[in-house]
């Protein structure tokens, strides 16, 4: 499932996070992934254990625990901190998949990336290429969102950043383990979750709205691993 979650981020909060990470050393993207992924990454991101991405990830993780859309589509039981990462003229990542499992700094140990997210930091007017491609059995899908906005895609698919032809491309990206960690089960629960919202907007607390809330729960419950 690949969903477009609006507005995480404030635009204050997007200016006020682009001050500081600007403001920042960069370092060689190539940094942080494998040898294969190194082979087709040309980018900048912020050092990840540094004071500036530590804290700019608290705020993102902090926008992201007041979502009941991400939890509701992510059924996250761990995310890791946020990465930051910028493109610039003929910078780009080509296509790659993402690692099953992630080191984690101090206590986490391992994690596994169940859900990918992307975190845009600037608008799509600021830049020219630089989509997000993502790769699924749906097909092909391209995504460029407004400052602020998030996309979540399930890890398993093959990705790449287009190479940006002018202007900069700012975001954030991290993964989530899910407790349920089938991608079409976590799909099926999200479209029951928001079908029983719009129920309930629509008729109050019908005896239909808490039938279909009970099986939603019992859902979760057999597939959840907390």
């Amino acid at each position: 499932m690949l969903l477009h979650i609006p507005r995480i981020l404030t635009r204050d909060q997007v200016r006020a996070m682009r001050a500081v990470i600007d403001a920042a050393p960069w370092e060689d993207g190539r940094a942080t992934v494998g040898e294969q992924g190194a082979q087709v990454k040309r980018n900048r991101q912020l050092p990840q254990h540094s004071t500036v991405a530590l804290e700019q990830g608290r705020i993102i993780l902090k926008a992201l625990a007041a979502s009941s859309t991400f939890f509701s589509a992510a059924l996250p039981a761990r995310t890791m901190p946020p990465f930051f990462n910028r493109y610039t003229v003929g910078e780009t990542y080509g296509f790659h998949v993402d690692g099953a499992v992630r080191a984690v700094a101090e206590s986490w140990g391992w994690v596994r990336t169940d859900v990918s997210s992307t975190l845009f930091l600037s608008d799509p007017e600021d830049y020219d290429g630089g989509e997000l491609v993502v790769t699924d059995t749906y097909g092909t899908h391209e995504v460029k969102l407004p400052a602020g906005d998030l996309i979540v895609y399930p890890a398993t698919s093959l990705h790449r950043v287009e190479p940006v032809t002018r202007g900069e491309r700012v975001g954030s990206f991290f993964w989530s383990q899910s407790m349920v960690r089938d991608d079409a089960r976590r799909a099926m629960l999200y479209e029951l979750d928001q079908t029983i919202q719009r129920l309930r907007l629509l008729h109050g607390e019908t005896d239909e709205a808490l039938t279909l809330t009970n099986h939603y729960h019992n859902l979760l419950r057999m597939w959840a691993e907390v």
